[in-house]
Parts: structure tokens; C-alpha cells; sequence
């Protein structure tokens, strides 16, 4: 049996690079829609509220694409209604939302990874 294989954008803080971004924001549109459409899984975090954010779940969800939804509750935050009810709309095999502190990450990750490999 083969591992599957997936494909990843990694996205760093975007703050960080937009200035840099020849082209400027129609550059980085397209270069985040082309990271989508190049990745089967979408790992978001949202516990900050962002338009930006909402706007990339919603396409990768046009898209078919698997996403996990990261929200610390330790924030104070309250997560969107929307957000919160997409697994149980969507089906958990193609939308979850899992919430965690810092130190889980990696585990929520390796679980999750290690789940889609198996289907």
C-alpha cells in the first residue's frame, strides 16, 4: 500500500510579504487561488476573525477541497456561527473544526494527516 500524498501551501504571515508582492493585491489573489487550487487540504486558523480568511474557506469549499479549522477557546473569542456549523452541515470527512492551546497542534495535525492517509 502506497502513502498518499497531499499537497500543501504553506502560507506565512502575509503582513510580512504583501509589500514585497510585485504586482501588489491582485498579485497575492492570484498567488493564494493558485496555492489553493495546488493544495487537496486547507489546515485555516480561526480564532482571529479575518474577511481574508473566510473569503479562502469559501473557495477552497467551492473547490472541494478538505479544510480543518483551528480555534483556541483560551482567546476570549467567540468563534462564527458559520464557521461552527460547517462540519455538521458539510460532514466532518470534508470539514472540521477542531479547537486546541498551542502545544496540540502538531498532534491535532499528525492525526488528522494521518487519517486522510488512510481513506
Amino acid at each position: 500500500m502506497s502513502e498518499k500524498q497531499f499537497n500543501t501551501a504553506q502560507k506565512v504571515d502575509s503582513k510580512c510579504c504583501e509589500d514585497a508582492l510585485p504586482g501588489g493585491d491582485e498579485a497575492i489573489y492570484d498567488r493564494d487561488m493558485e496555492w489553493l487550487a495546488q493544495s487537496d487540504v486547507v489546515v485555516a486558523e480561526v480564532t482571529q476573525p479575518s474577511f481574508g480568511v473566510g473569503y479562502e474557506i469559501g473557495q477552497a469549499m467551492a473547490m472541494k477541497k478538505k479544510i480543518l479549522c483551528l480555534f483556541r477557546p483560551s482567546s476570549g473569542k467567540v468563534l462564527s456561527a458559520m464557521i461552527q456549523r460547517a462540519e455538521g452541515k458539510l460532514g466532518s470527512s470534508i470539514f472540521q473544526v477542531r479547537d486546541y492551546v498551542e502545544e496540540e497542534v502538531e498532534g491535532i495535525l499528525e492525526n488528522y494527516f494521518g487519517e486522510l492517509t488512510k481513506n
